[in-house]
């Protein structure tokens, strides 16, 4: 069985293959290992082959992770879906979240920002697909929904996010990154001319590459650094 050092190897060969190949500089890709469900000792593991950034789905899951490891040089983002009662906790511990879907979560994150005095950075997650087990915005309500946000203190807006529905040929991942892209690329001409959003979070285990050659700043990878025994299929 392979170490965790030993698979972050190979997916850190797959992005650089993949980022050389778009004709864009590997470094430019920012890997999230994704440790939802996994325990505390396979993230010391990770941490100790260099990784950092860590996400999780779930915040309580993540509080009790990040309470167990007590290591300040870890930075948690939250991948998963916010819900209102869990946002002081998530104010506490996430450096970023990739998942803020509508103004009355912003506005409300907004606040336990503002009380905790720190700053969150903050992807905006689009909805592209008709899956009724997923949230976001819709495109058509990006321009009004991103206005908004944009103003509140103690987040900074930095991209856009989705997840394409999952199918077994990574190309079928294409339009949904390409379009991501594409909305991120109208924001930058409409609402966010002063200050470009530069980031997409987008791309997982089995997409990477795709996701690296429609624009992905942020990959969120799972299963090939810490393999199948604890976590699902993601």
């Amino acid at each position: 069985m392979k170490t965790i050092a030993e698979r972050l190897e190979a997916i850190q060969r797959r992005i650089h293959s993949a980022a050389c190949q778009a004709d864009r500089d590997p470094v430019d890709i920012q890997l999230v290992a994704v440790s939802k469900t996994q325990p505390a000792s396979a993230v010391v593991e990770a941490a100790a082959a260099g990784l950092k950034h860590f996400g999780e789905n779930r915040v309580q899951e993540a509080v009790n992770k990040a309470r167990e490891l007590a290591n300040p040089e870890l930075s948690w983002h939250l991948i998963g879906h916010l819900q209102r009662n869990k946002v002081r906790p998530a104010a506490r511990l996430f450096h970023v979240i990739h998942s803020l879907d509508s103004v009355g979560l912003a506005r409300a994150l907004s606040t336990e920002m503002e009380r905790e005095e720190k700053t969150m950075t903050a992807f905006l997650q689009v909805k592209l697909t008709n899956e009724p087990t997923k949230t976001g915005i819709l495109p058509a309500d990006l321009d009004e929904t991103a206005t908004t946000i944009r103003t509140l203190p103690g987040l900074k807006l930095v991209g856009l996010m989705t997840m394409p529905p999952f199918s077994d040929d990574p190309e079928e991942a294409a339009p949904y990154f390409r379009k991501l892209r594409q909305l991120r690329d109208r924001l930058n001409r409409t609402v966010f001319k002063d200050a470009p959003l530069n980031e997409l979070s987008m791309g997982m285990t089995h997409d990477a590459e795709v996701a690296i050659r429609e624009g992905a700043t942020y990959i969120r990878i799972g299963t090939a650094i810490f393999g199948e025994r604890y976590a699902h299929r993601q």
